[in-house]
C-alpha cells in the first residue's frame, strides 16, 4: 500500500524529463496608433485636458490589442515615430504615457504627414490586414489628408478615425516656462484662435480607406466599437518561434501506483481463497 500511494503522489507532482521541439505561430494584424499632440490638444473643454483624455482612452485600446503588432507615431505640424511596430503592448503602453504637446516644435495638425509615414511603416510589413488609428482635434488645410488617404487605400490600409474635441471650436490654452496658464493663443490680428474640429474631412479619411469614423466630442470614445472593427481584420502570420517543451512523464508513475494499489487487493483475496 505504501508503495502504491507513492507512486500516485509522484504522479500528481507532474514530473517531467525528456523535450521535444514545438513551433509556435502568432497571428494578427499591423496597426499604427497615430495621435496629435498639437498645442491644441492641451484644451480644456474635456478634463483634465484633450491630450491626457486621450493617453487614457488609447492605453486601454493598446492593452485589448494583444497578439496584433502596434506602433505609434506622434503628429503636430509634422509626423514622426515615437514606437516602431512592435508586439510588446507594455512597451506602446510606456510610449503612449509619454505623449507631450511639447514633442513637435512645429505647429499645426498634419493628417497628410502622419497617414503618409503611417503607410511607409506599414508598407514594408507582410501582415495582408493593416491599419492606422488616427486620433486628432483639428483641421488641416495643408498637407492634402484625403490624398495620403487615397494612398492608404491603394496599399490595402484601413483608417479608423477619432475626432476628438469641440466642432463649435475650442481656444487654445498658452503655459509659461513654469507651466502656468498665460492666456489664449491669438492670431496676428489679435483675434483669439480656435481649434475646430473637422469632422467631415475626417469621416471622408476613413470612407477612402474603408474604415469607419469614431466621435468623441466629450472624450468618450466607442471602445467596444473600435476593438470590434480591428479585430474583424483578417489575421496573418507575425511570428514563429521554436520553443523546447518538457515532456509530462506523470502516466508512467501513476500506472505503476495503480497497478501495485490493484495487486494489494487481489493477492490477498487470491490467498484466502487456497487456504
Amino acid at each position: 500500500m505504501i508503495a502504491s500511494l507513492f507512486f500516485i503522489i509522484l504522479a500528481l507532482s507532474r514530473p517531467q524529463f525528456g523535450t521535444r521541439l514545438v513551433e509556435i505561430n502568432q497571428s494578427g494584424a499591423d496597426i499604427v496608433i497615430a495621435v496629435d499632440v498639437s498645442s491644441s490638444m492641451l484644451a480644456g473643454d474635456i478634463r483634465p485636458n484633450r491630450l491626457e483624455r486621450a493617453k487614457t482612452a488609447l492605453a486601454a485600446l493598446a492593452q485589448s490589442l494583444g497578439g496584433n503588432r502596434v506602433g505609434v507615431i506622434a503628429f503636430a505640424g509634422t509626423a514622426f515615430w515615437q514606437c516602431p511596430l512592435t508586439l510588446d503592448i507594455s512597451g506602446v503602453s510606456l510610449f503612449l504615457d509619454i505623449l507631450d504637446a511639447n514633442l513637435i516644435p512645429l505647429p499645426g495638425t498634419s493628417l497628410g504627414s502622419a497617414i503618409r509615414l503611417a503607410s511607409a511603416g506599414l508598407s514594408k510589413t507582410a501582415p495582408k490586414s493593416k491599419a492606422i488609428v488616427l486620433l486628432t482635434d483639428g483641421e488641416d488645410h495643408n498637407s492634402d489628408p484625403l490624398g495620403a488617404a487615397r494612398e492608404a487605400a491603394a496599399q490595402g490600409i484601413k483608417i479608423y478615425t477619432i475626432g476628438f474635441g469641440n466642432p463649435a471650436g475650442e481656444p487654445i490654452p498658452l503655459y509659461d516656462e513654469k507651466n502656468s496658464f498665460s492666456g489664449y493663443k491669438k492670431n496676428k490680428k489679435g483675434e483669439v484662435v480656435m481649434s475646430v474640429l473637422d469632422e467631415a474631412t475626417l469621416s471622408k479619411i476613413a470612407a477612402e480607406t474603408g474604415g469607419e469614423y469614431f466621435p468623441a466630442r466629450d472624450g468618450n470614445i466607442d471602445l467596444g466599437r473600435l476593438i470590434g472593427s480591428i479585430q474583424e481584420l483578417e489575421k496573418s502570420r507575425l511570428s514563429s518561434n521554436i520553443n523546447r517543451r518538457y515532456e509530462d512523464r506523470f502516466q508512467i508513475f501513476l500506472f505503476i501506483g495503480l497497478a501495485l494499489l490493484l495487486a494489494e487487493f487481489i493477492i490477498p483475496e487470491t490467498k484466502k481463497a487456497k487456504i
